[in-house]
């Protein structure tokens, strides 16, 4: 077994009796090798236990191949699964994944990214419009290629991706009224980002349109506690809705639980419900939540081919703009019109 923790290339080119640049071709998809060669470079690699140094390589060409993912709340299930398919993508394109989180409002947030930085990332993806936009603007200067997810910073150069949250929001409220809804309600957190925004203001425009009011309650983060408080919130009031747009599962998860639990009210006879995220909670039969679904996969796959690419950042800023729809999951806790 090797003593040593790192074996040269050239340790490895003098057991196996050839030149240094035999054993970088060997090592090279595509590159011209003889097959004798490569049989003797292999062995002598697999004895020495040799690994090719990707970052030395990628450091010659400008290049890591580390992506940033800067995240906050990671620990909810609609951040999780979009974590994961990021990371398999960009496994599966090369690329070495760097995570920051961004849920603490300190220095350390700052000085992980500059210790990113520090090791030449190639590019960051910001997961959510939570972050400020400061971030954004240190990544760009230091020359980072950037995807931004959900967000609506207006500098030029990053792709941006985002839903059609307003128009979600408009389709909701249609689905209410057709279910006899009169009493519409949006439930929200004070988070206070685009996407959770562009809901809200697309729900209220379509209600109102529609000729009906919308009650609009706010309060902490976009959790499962959050939602068990605006439902007491809500539900007390003397005119209690008879509708709730959620603006995210988590959110109409607490508030459903409370409905039934504390206000005794049956979903959808008496109340009915949506959420926004399809996480794998919502379709639980405890729930049976209508939702729109994160197209994740096709978020995760517009990102990484965006980079893997180059980021083509000369091209028109119309073409760094990604608008993805999502898809209204009918359930139980909406009555059907």
């Amino acid at each position: 077994m090797p003593s040593k923790l790192f074996v040269s290339a050239q340790e490895v080119a003098e057991k196996a009796g050839v030149s240094r640049s035999a054993v970088s071709r060997t090592f090279t998809p595509g590159a011209s090798v003889s097959a004798d060669t490569r049989r003797r470079v292999l062995e002598a690699a697999e004895a020495l236990g040799y690994h090719v140094n990707h970052l030395a390589r990628g450091l010659m060409r400008n290049e890591s191949g580390i992506v940033c993912l800067i995240v906050s709340d990671v620990a909810t299930p609609y951040r999780s699964a979009l974590l994961r398919e990021l990371t398999i993508q960009l496994q599966n394109a090369g690329k070495v994944a760097m995570f920051v989180n961004t849920d603490r409002s300190d220095g350390s947030v700052d000085r992980a990214l500059q210790q990113a930085i520090r090791y030449r990332a190639d590019a960051s993806i910001i997961l959510s419009g939570l972050p400020d936009k400061s971030i954004t603007q240190l990544c760009l200067r230091s020359g980072q290629r950037l995807v931004l997810i959900n967000r609506d910073d207006d500098q030029p150069g990053p792709l941006k991706i985002n839903l059609d949250d307003y128009e979600s929001g408009g389709r909701i409220a249609t689905a209410f009224v057709r279910a006899g809804c009169k009493r519409l309600a949006f439930a929200n957190s004070e988070a206070g980002t685009p996407s959770l925004m562009g809901r809200e203001r697309g729900f209220i425009a379509a209600a109102t349109k529609l000729g009906l009011e919308v009650v609009v309650e706010r309060y902490g983060s976009t959790g499962y506690e959050a939602g068990r408080v605006l439902a007491q919130r809500m539900l007390t009031r003397a005119e209690r809705p008879d509708g709730v747009f959620c603006a995210t599962d988590l959110l109409a998860c607490g508030f459903m639980d409370a409905a039934r639990h504390q206000f005794g009210l049956s979903i959808p006879d008496q109340l009915c419900v949506a959420g926004f995220d399809d996480i794998e909670q919502a379709s639980w039969s405890s729930f049976n939540l209508t939702t729109f679904a994160q197209p994740v996969m096709a978020i995760a796959t517009r990102a990484v081919k965006w980079l893997a690419t180059g980021g083509h950042e000369d091209e028109p800023e119309e073409a760094h703009s990604v608008r993805l729809k999502a898809e209204l999951i009918w359930r139980g806790s909406i009555r059907k019109g």
